[in-house]
């Protein structure tokens, strides 16, 4: 008799069991379906695309996967390398649930500061000094200084064309010949320097139709030329023709790309495309020494929106590199804008050899600015050269073959 009872006591918990588990897994799709069908009805501009699919899966690389297999397989984690120690997991699922990095407050204030977005980019390789709260920053001037209604008095104008110092060595037998192979333009054509405005002080007042960005542009010119590189600078004036045409100055890039594109037409010669800006930071960000002389650093900007940005990426990193080992210090570093910041595309895609550099600071002197764009040139001619060597080579393999 007790044998009895005991048999049918589990008959009836291992019969609740089941129910359970049934009752569980109907849940489970009931709410599958739910999710499912709320999101369908969801308006376009609200439903998950492909692209936020994508922006989630860059947070899971190589490394990561990797050290997730070596959860389950320690031996995994024997092998010698040097990454970083395994995340915690509750740091990873916290960062995965809520989408806030710990170590990057920017993803909580983000979301919670008006317009601070527009400052939001991811720094892919750090030059020193370089964090999250000193990146570039792209500032608009006021509507008066855009029409060129009001523009201020230029001073310290004594010795502005004096070249930078140093003259590089003219490299036997290597030149482009009459091919201009670099194109450099300006989308922001009128960024200018305080030291040469007569009382400006405010960042966003830095602007002059004559005194600009575009002379930094001269001295790149003739110090790649210098070293046998073809190149042709552009000084169409943008802004003028937004103000012709009646844009604002969001559409900065939009009216430069017509101008790019043109030149891309009528020269079919040229490969690489730099786009000079300068930075709206302060002096303490954008100004180095090195051997005793003042620099004005280099910023590489790459419009992450543009679907092939990695090409762009590894131009301007490999140009950092240069830059780290000949002029340490000079590079902030390589920083990708993604889509919601801006433009987020500068045109990039037009070529995979094209970047935008902020050459200096608003607080920087052309004396600072000429010795950059000196150095950008010394490392870029050893970049480009190395470059037609291994084309060179290729080119020989396909023949043979």
């Amino acid at each position: 008799m007790k044998n009895t009872r005991t048999s049918g006591t589990f008959m009836i918990v291992q019969g609740t069991s089941i129910l359970k588990i049934f009752a569980a897994l109907s849940l489970f799709l009931i709410l599958v379906f739910s999710i499912s069908g709320l999101l369908t009805s969801l308006k376009p501009q609200f439903r998950p695309m492909s692209s936020s699919v994508n922006q989630a899966a860059t947070n899971v690389n190589g490394e990561l996967l990797y050290q997730l297999m070596g959860w389950e397989n320690h031996h995994f984690l024997k092998a010698e390398n040097n990454w970083n120690p395994t995340p915690k997991l509750s740091s990873l699922v916290f960062k995965l649930a809520s989408n806030i990095n710990l170590n990057d407050p920017r993803s909580l204030l983000g979301r919670e500061l008006p317009g601070f977005f527009q400052f939001d980019g991811k720094i892919v390789v750090a030059g020193e000094g370089t964090n999250y709260t000193n990146m570039p920053i792209e500032s608009a001037p006021p509507i008066e200084i855009m029409k060129a209604e009001r523009e201020a008095s230029l001073v310290n104008l004594e010795g502005l064309d004096k070249p930078a110092e140093e003259k590089p060595p003219i490299a036997s037998g290597q030149t482009t010949g009459k091919h201009k192979v670099v194109y450099l333009y300006f989308t922001h054509n009128r960024e200018s320097y305080i030291p040469y405005l007569k009382d400006v002080n405010d960042p966003d007042n830095a602007y002059h139709s004559q005194i600009n960005v575009t002379k930094v542009g001269d001295q790149l010119k003739t110090s790649l030329e210098d070293r046998g590189i073809g190149t042709f600078v552009d000084k169409t004036d943008v802004q003028a023709n937004l103000n012709k045409k009646g844009l604002n100055y969001a559409k900065s890039y939009q009216e430069s790309r017509l101008v790019v594109q043109a030149a891309m037409t009528s020269n079919r010669d040229l490969q690489y495309f730099i786009d000079i800006h300068r930075d709206s930071s302060r002096r303490e960000t954008t100004t180095v020494s090195l051997n005793g002389k003042s620099y004005a650093k280099l910023a590489f900007v790459i419009g992450g929106k543009n679907p092939n940005y990695e090409k762009n990426q590894q131009l301007a990193t490999e140009l950092h590199n240069l830059l780290q080992k000949k002029y340490k210090g000079l590079s902030r570093g390589v920083i990708v804008k993604p889509a919601g910041t801006g433009n987020a595309i500068y045109n990039q895609n037009l070529s995979k050899n094209a970047i935008l550099i902020e050459f200096g600071g608003v607080d920087n002197t052309f004396e600072e600015l000429n010795r950059s764009a000196e150095a950008l040139a010394d490392v870029f001619s050893e970049y480009y050269w190395q470059a037609e060597k291994v084309n060179q080579n290729v080119d020989q393999s396909t023949d043979k073959q």
